[in-house]
């Protein structure tokens, strides 16, 4: 049996460790990413379409294939253009409504004067945007890293996914219709690596984002600090928090549907009801069998990570949905915006019987690029804030300065920084500068 009921009060030390401490596995390939990395900075392209001969077993000869990614939206099947198009749709109209505003205001009460404070955003002018190859293709994350980038006023987006002898169409249409504008035929820690500090044929970026295996993820780790990343995730995970009243077949189809994804990959349903749990277990059972990738799901609902489980209570379901922090949360109950009140960490929630996970990872309109092991404790999902950087403003009138000088004087010498004092005591050149002042207004002559 590839799944059996557990219950959460009976699991081990090692048990409960295996669902709460998930490793991207990125230390096991540390030392090999950073020569990979390394090779490529000095080496540029040589490196590259080495690495492609030894990783892929794929002679690159153009690394930039912009223009295939045209001719490859005219050919593709008609209905999987509209799909693409669809998805594209939904996810721009949903980052758009994350784009802030610059604002400015007045600030300083009773003191008088003028207090204008305010912030202003910018993009970005260069990033690059990693979509997975490999064991699957995925021009979902195309969308979803492409398209709030450019929402979000990337002038540069380049786009890296792996070559092959035949780069999948369906990738490059959505790269097409998602706005890149550079694709680049190269995967793996390589093309982290070329992103980050550019060669002959790929610009350079200032920032990495998308989803990948543990090479792609240790690369992201290796040149953080020289560009800026996103977040570092592992193998995708959900988690689904039901009572009595869900379908078993549903959870347990969202249970399979997201072990398709890797053999590495943590799927837990938490309830507490008995006999729906051992319902899930039968019902995810009989599934495998009829999917593609049979032996993919077998292995990632075997793994340590995964299981279904039994709760005394949805309370102690809760509490371990928030220590479990899913990157997906589904939550399939009676009153499931109740529980959704009562969590906080996750990167993205369904609710109800009719959403099922793969709708953000396709075309409800959210980014699918989300923290995994745990990390929602600490941050959110990829957004459109990722390409943005603030400028805070301000400006401030002789008497809006006069009615700050006391404090900025006072804190300054406490901190052994005269200047800083100075700094505000020089604007003040009549020595009026409040009781900032060292001397006030002018003394009487005794």
């Amino acid at each position: 049996m590839v799944l059996e009921v557990r219950a959460v009060s009976d699991l081990s030390p090692d048990e409960r460790a295996a669902f709460f401490d998930r490793d991207a596995g990125v230390s096991d390939v540390r030392s090999d990413v950073e020569e990979i990395v390394d090779r490529v900075r000095t080496e540029g392209d040589v490196a590259v379409r080495e690495f492609c001969r030894e990783f892929d077993g794929v002679e690159v000869g153009n690394l930039d294939v912009t223009d295939d990614a045209e001719r490859a939206y005219d050919e593709i099947d008609a209905e999987v253009r509209e799909a693409i198009e669809t998805a594209a749709a939904n996810v721009r109209a949903f980052h758009e409504r994350q784009v802030p505003e610059d604002w400015r205001d007045s600030f300083g009460g009773d003191s008088g004067g003028v207090r204008e404070l305010g912030r202003r955003f910018r993009p970005l002018e260069r990033v690059g945007v990693y979509a997975p190859g490999g064991t699957a293709a995925y021009p979902s994350s195309v969308l979803m890293g492409v398209v709030p980038a450019k929402v979000a006023g990337v002038d540069h987006v380049a786009l890296a996914t792996p070559p092959a002898e035949e780069l999948n169409p369906v990738t490059l249409a959505a790269a097409h219709v998602a706005g890149a504008d550079r694709i680049y035929s190269v995967g793996g820690a390589q093309a982290i690596g070329a992103l980050a500090y550019g060669t002959e044929s790929v610009t350079g970026v200032q920032k990495v984002v998308g989803p990948g295996n543990k090479w792609v993820t240790a690369a992201k780790a290796a040149v953080r600090g020289d560009v800026d990343i996103d977040f570092l995730a592992g193998p995708s995970e959900v988690l689904v928090l039901a009572d009595e009243t869900a379908d078993p077949d549903l959870v347990a189809a969202d249970l399979v549907a997201q072990a398709e994804h890797d053999p590495a990959a943590s799927v837990v349903a938490v309830t507490d009801d008995e006999a729906l749990a051992a319902d899930v277990v039968e019902a995810a059972g009989s599934e495998i069998d009829e999917r593609e990738r049979a032996g993919v799901i077998r292995e990632a609902l075997e793994n340590d990570a995964s299981g279904v489980l039994h709760a005394r209570s949805m309370s102690e379901a809760v509490l371990f949905a928030e220590e479990y922090a899913a990157e997906h949360l589904s939550i399939q109950a009676d009153d499931d915006e109740a529980l959704l009140d009562r969590i906080t960490n996750a990167g993205s929630v369904f609710l109800g019987p009719h959403t099922p996970v793969a709708a953000g990872d396709y075309a409800s309109g959210t980014n699918h690029v989300l923290p995994t092991s745990g990390g929602a404790k600490r941050y959110g999902g990829l957004s459109v804030d990722a390409f943005l950087r603030s400028t805070t403003v301000q400006r401030l009138d002789r008497d809006g300065l006069d009615g700050l000088a006391d404090t900025i004087t006072t804190l300054a010498e406490a901190e052994g920084l005269e200047a800083h004092a100075e700094s505000v005591r020089a604007r003040f050149d009549d020595g009026d500068a409040g009781a900032g002042s060292d001397s006030g207004p002018e003394a009487e002559p005794e």
